[in-house]
């Protein structure tokens, strides 16, 4: 098939060089010259483990094209995907400018029947915005089909989910239209599921959601099980051994963040209050989470000041396997250590470069992780990269000035950072 992706961003890239490796020819556009030109050269925006590899073959083999025309992009296909930003306002309304531009562009340039497919994430009710503004835009009246097609990749996981997604879901109040979508994701080993288009427009947001639900709702166990002197991963352990709940997702730690959860549980508390619901279940998931951060550093000040102490930071992306600070636990912690005038190292396997670009000089960048613990009164782990889970960990206490760990995701044996003379705090043990 024909297919354009309009948005270079993790989600458009990714979705458009999988669609050309499974043999589709795929054109993504993106507005920006600078970032084009360097996928033309091979040079991925982003970290994605295999994401390099896979577009750049396509490329060479002629089934990937890069281009900033959004006119070529719209008459040479013949299903356009819209997968640029949607991020939130300050109240955390979703910003629809980008989506509303892309629209009108289609509709202008649209030279005949289209299936416009709503991959960003975006609030109920956009994919009728869609077509009205289409419709407004055209020049020459063409029937054309609107799908919601939300993506559910997960940062550093993104090949393998789009091959081997847990499911597809497809709306659209067409039946031709999402047929054609079916077809599209032929030959994937997934369950696909056809809604309402609106429907399909809640499903990302409410999965998101719930999942962050999870997360909050284990961090307050790890509250409690502090108080009471009991241990939240045998707590999650057993929760999850019922089938109903699952052990996913009840990891305790210091909090979610990213691109998706924070952004798509605020906007959905938004667009709640805006039908005249208030959903306060969700209110209350984000403020345990907006809470994770601070409650840390006060743990941290109630055993050790931090004026003038060296601290050592591991990790700074807001998971492992991806570059991407949005959101990220570690700024926020670093922002509240720099307030109690800590001296701070810092080192992360591939984030070092987008934490430069927001952080400056403010913190002292660490060329590996040996190198950022080596002098330091303390350590804090804030994110679970498997180079920190297999670290050694004398080496670690040898090379460091004092004996303070401070562990954020529940990465080491208390029993073993004990016996090799860590004074060791975790979340929730």
């Amino acid at each position: 098939m024909k297919i354009s992706v309009i948005g270079t961003g993790y989600v458009g890239l990714v979705t458009g060089v999988v669609f050309a490796h499974l043999g589709h020819n795929v054109i993504c556009m993106d507005k920006n010259e600078e970032k084009i030109e360097k996928l033309k050269n091979g040079i991925m925006p982003i970290y994605e483990p295999g994401l390099e590899e896979m577009a750049n073959k396509s490329y060479r083999e002629g089934r990937l094209f890069y281009t900033t025309s959004i006119k070529d992009a719209v008459e040479k296909s013949e299903i356009i995907f819209i997968a640029v930003d949607t991020m939130p306002k300050k109240n955390w309304q979703t910003d629809l400018s980008s989506v509303k531009k892309v629209a009108a562009d289609i509709g202008r340039y649209i030279n005949g029947y289209k299936i416009v497919v709503n991959k960003s994430t975006v609030p109920v009710g956009t994919g009728d915005l869609v077509g009205k503004i289409i419709k407004k835009n055209m020049k020459k009246k063409f029937h054309f089909d609107i799908v919601s097609n939300p993506e559910f990749l997960r940062e550093g996981q993104a090949i393998y989910d789009t091959l081997q997604p847990d499911r597809i879901i497809i709306g659209s109040e067409s039946v031709e239209a999402a047929m054609k979508i079916v077809e599209l994701y032929q030959g994937m080993n997934s369950v696909i599921k056809i809604t309402k288009l609106k429907s399909a427009e809640l499903i990302k947001y409410a999965s998101n959601s719930f999942l962050g639900m999870k997360i909050s709702f284990i961090n307050s166990i790890a509250d409690l099980a502090e108080i009471t002197g009991s241990d939240v991963t045998e707590i999650a352990e057993g929760m999850g051994l019922d089938k109903r709940i699952g052990r996913e997702f009840l990891n305790a730690g210091i909090g979610y963040g990213g691109s998706c959860f924070p952004k798509d549980i605020g906007s959905l508390i938004y667009t709640a209050k805006s039908l005249g619901y208030d959903f306060g279940i969700l209110k209350e998931v984000k403020k345990v989470n907006d809470k994770r951060v601070k409650r840390f550093v006060e743990r941290i000040k109630k055993v050790t000041k931090l004026t003038n102490r060296k601290v050592g930071i591991l990790g700074l992306s807001f998971k492992p396997n991806t570059d991407d600070i949005r959101e990220a636990p570690s700024l926020k912690l670093i922002e509240l250590l720099l307030k109690d005038k800590a001296k701070l190292k810092v080192y992360d396997p591939v984030a070092m470069e987008n934490v430069k670009k927001v952080l400056k000089n403010k913190v002292e960048y660490s060329k590996d992780l040996y190198n950022c613990v080596d002098g330091t009164d303390l350590v804090i782990l804030v994110t679970e990269w498997d180079v920190f889970k297999n670290a050694d960990l004398k080496r670690i206490k040898d090379g460091m000035k004092g004996d303070l760990f401070f562990d954020g995701r529940n990465v080491y044996d208390p029993q073993i950072m004990k016996s090799l003379g860590f004074r060791y705090f975790s979340v929730g043990r």
